[in-house]
């Protein structure tokens, strides 16, 4: 069988080692190729090779003479990653992710709490984990979430301040409700922020028929504004009845 090689040029310096660079080694090796791994090391060289390729960027792989390009256009040439131009500008990931390990989460405490893998605790914590979760994300950057959640929240759009007050609000409801403390105080709060939430999102989605990008992760959220935002929303309101007429 004719061995398959590649050239790869990356900067490895000193005190930088280009990480793209790093996981494009990787990605040749692992599709069995062998590499003709040249280190630039200083920025000297790394310009003159820029110049001499007529190239913005490295690393820079070639494949049988061909110049294939960087880290994302050798992902492309092996068919890890759509080409750009066929990339959605929305993803799921950042919620699916979060409701996971918050699943996970719960349901790994109530066993601990309650030698029960599934039960009311695991629904219970699995909202509330995923309330300080949302919360935290939000947390991150409270005026980009701001910001965006002007965008279709009824209530921000006319108190302005409340943009800023909802995310610490729901992860206080979040910790009281995994606690199970002060529920005085944790149910009107998540009962409030979820239901102005949930009218909100059906009337910009449902009714307007906006796209727009949900704030729940946090303001620099690719999640388009739907159903999912919508669940989140109908989960806290559903804790906050559930925790209201449970039997305790």
């Amino acid at each position: 069988m004719t061995k398959k090689t590649a050239k790869l040029y990356r900067m490895v310096m000193d005190t930088h080692t280009c990480p793209y660079g790093v996981k494009s080694k990787w990605i040749l090796q692992s599709k069995g190729f062998t590499v003709e791994d040249h280190h630039l090391i200083t920025r000297k060289e790394t310009d003159a090779f820029k110049r001499d390729h007529d190239v913005q960027t490295t690393p820079q792989t070639f494949i049988d003479g061909k110049r294939i390009g960087g880290h994302d256009a050798l992902r492309v040439h092996f068919g890890l990653d759509k080409p750009s131009s066929q990339r959605s500008d929305t993803s799921y990931r950042p919620v699916i992710a979060l409701f996971t390990m918050t699943l996970l989460m719960a349901v790994a405490a109530a066993f601990v709490a309650t030698g029960d893998w599934i039960g009311i605790k695991t629904a219970e914590w699995f909202v509330a984990f995923s309330m300080c979760g949302l919360a935290y994300l939000k947390l991150r950057d409270v005026e980009s979430f701001s910001t965006m959640f002007l965008n279709y929240d009824l209530l921000a759009k006319r108190w302005v301040p409340y943009g800023y007050v909802y995310p610490y609000a729901e992860g206080l409801a979040g910790v009281l409700m995994i606690a199970g403390v002060l529920m005085w105080f944790a149910i009107p709060v998540a009962l409030f922020i979820g239901s102005i939430g949930a009218v909100s999102i059906i009337y910009a989605v449902y009714v307007q028929k906006r796209e727009l990008k949900c704030a729940c992760v946090g303001g620099d959220s690719n999640v388009p504004l739907g159903f999912i935002s919508l669940t989140e929303n109908i989960l806290m309101v559903g804790m906050a009845i559930w925790m209201l007429v449970k039997p305790y």
